[in-house]
């Protein structure tokens, strides 16, 4: 997994006005914790940030002030409902080598068994434990010919190296269901019958 890069500066406003005032420059508010350390309020530059958040769980190397590096991986990210920008980031201090607990996507491949039967997503992403640097983008899941009524269980899925479930084994994470076939109302079945035997 790839670190990104990017330069925060701390932050003494608070409030709804200074956040806006904030996001007018094109910088985010965000607040940095963990480790038991006192919560770091930080500005980040949006469009960078914006960049690193399109990959899952992504691992950010943050410049404070150009004085301290730290490590963070995005914890809870509040965007505008309409408009989508940013309006807030949490970030969860890291440390390399430590284990953390995220959910990360899971891919379906491959094709179902024919007959119209339909893939439900019951977790669309697993919760598993890895190392921070060392976080899985996703997994893949492979679905070929399966049938339906059948379904992949969390213990059935294949995890890199080092990753392991932070759910129930059990946990069903895919399912095939049977496609639903429209069936015609009554009265209309005995008109069509009636017009056959006519």
């Amino acid at each position: 997994m790839s670190e990104v890069k990017i330069a925060a500066e701390t932050r003494t406003e608070f409030g709804k006005g200074a956040a806006r005032r904030i996001r007018r420059e094109d910088k985010v508010p965000g607040v940095l914790y963990g480790h038991g350390s006192d919560p770091l309020h930080l500005t980040l530059p949006g469009h960078a940030l914006l960049l690193a958040l399109r990959t899952p769980n992504v691992l950010i190397a943050l410049d404070i002030d150009g004085k301290t590096n730290e490590l963070a991986i995005p914890k809870s990210v509040q965007r505008d409902p309409l408009k989508g920008f940013l309006e807030h980031v949490d970030l969860l201090l890291v440390k390399r080598g430590e284990k953390v607990t995220v959910e990360i996507p899971v891919q379906a491949e491959g094709e179902l068994a024919p007959g119209g039967n339909l893939l439900e997503h019951v977790l669309n992403a697993l919760p598993v434990e890895a190392e921070a640097t060392h976080i899985p983008e996703a997994v893949t899941v492979s679905v070929e010919g399966l049938e339906a009524g059948a379904s992949i269980l969390a213990k059935d899925i294949e995890l890199p190296k080092g990753v392991t479930l932070a759910v129930e084994e059990d946990a069903v994470v895919l399912q095939v269901l049977a496609a639903q076939a429209e069936e015609a109302p009554e009265g209309e079945e005995a008109a069509e019958e009636e017009a056959a035997e006519a």
